[in-house]
């Protein structure tokens, strides 16, 4: 039996935890501010906390000290938690919109997508400026986007979320492929190798002058329709039943996931898993309504992707470890586990 638009109302309202999310929210700017003090303080060079606040409120360019929080590991973490947020909350958006748990810009071949564009980039427009590579990456991941939904709609049993990430695995490799022998030909293995390990080293000022801007921007738009994106969340036939014109909100969802993950990956490359594991951990807190999955998502993303890039540098310093490996070793777990209550819908 269809439910009354009252009744829908009700059940969805019904999964809300305010409460709850407000502390998350709150917990997670203190964590952030904190991870990015810590970020900054820890290194090769250890540097007090008490230097970073001088630094950053009273910055003198004939203090090494100085030069290095401000010219080169603000820089870095800074990007690393715009590039989490966006990670995180491309991620829950998908998850939401197609309500498939699996799903991740990652493993749906947004990310190789952009990479591979990168790649044409660097053998065909070498003295491109950053905001061309910015635009180019987020037209890869929309093409990688394309090819994966194309594969998933094609298959005899219709768009399962296990087919989804099976057409993403085998659209990811061969981008990835395509990208890699464009690097071997024009010589620029050198170059793509960082896009393809991931991370956030050399992130420079003028970048984030980009990158910061369409960011914010985009968690902004998504957070503004989160509360169509929870109805959404709940099924094609709720949507429509509320009054949703699920076509168009699903076409400007898209666009939003499309320039979040190509502009991080043009600053990081691909790091995977990150918007498959925020947006869960996230949900099991706040509940499904997105009102609160997407600002905490994007704190938390920010939280762990700061984290993860400190890890990544204090395992073996001076040398770096990739922050994808990072992810990689907490994300490919959480993968096979979800792969193992066999990839259903989310409830």
């Amino acid at each position: 039996m269809t439910m009354t638009k009252t009744n829908q109302t009700t059940e969805i309202k019904s999964f809300s935890r305010p409460a709850v999310g407000a502390i998350s929210l709150s917990v997670g700017i203190l964590a952030l501010m904190a991870s990015i003090v810590l970020a900054v303080s820890a290194g090769a060079a250890d540097i007090q906390f008490l230097h970073v606040w001088r630094s950053i409120f009273s910055y003198d360019a004939a203090r090494e000290a100085d030069q290095i929080i401000v010219g080169i590991r603000l820089p870095r973490e800074l990007g690393a938690a715009f590039v989490g947020a966006a990670f995180a909350v491309s991620g829950a958006i998908m998850q939401g919109m197609t309500r498939n748990p699996l799903a991740d810009p990652s493993l749906l071949g947004l990310n190789a997508g952009a990479v591979l564009a990168l790649a044409c980039v660097y053998a065909f427009l070498p003295d491109a400026a950053y905001v061309t590579m910015v635009l180019i990456s987020f037209l890869g991941a929309g093409i990688g986007a394309g090819l994966v939904f194309g594969l998933g709609a094609m298959s005899r049993g219709g768009m399962s979320p296990l087919r989804l990430t099976l057409a993403g695995a085998a659209v990811s490799a061969l981008l990835v492929a395509l990208g890699q022998g464009i690097a071997l030909y024009f010589n620029l293995a050198q170059n793509l190798a960082f896009w393809t390990a991931g991370g956030v080293s050399g992130t420079t000022w003028p970048q984030l002058s980009v990158v910061i801007p369409v960011v914010a921007l985009g968690v902004i738009a998504a957070f503004w329709l989160s509360r169509s994106l929870t109805i959404l969340s709940f099924g094609e036939e709720v949507a429509v039943g509320l009054g949703q014109r699920t076509f168009a909100i699903k076409t400007i969802l898209m666009i939003i996931v499309l320039i979040l993950a190509g502009t991080a990956v043009s600053l990081v490359g691909s790091i995977a898993f990150i918007g498959l594991l925020v947006p869960h951990m996230v949900r099991f807190f706040v509940g499904t309504d997105y009102r609160w999955i997407i600002p905490c998502s994007a704190i938390f993303g920010s939280v762990l992707m700061v984290l993860a890039d400190t890890v990544a540098r204090l395992i073996n310093p001076p040398f770096e470890t990739p922050t994808g490996a990072i992810f990689a070793m907490l994300g490919v777990p959480f993968f096979l586990y979800f792969a193992r209550k066999g990839g259903g819908k989310m409830k």
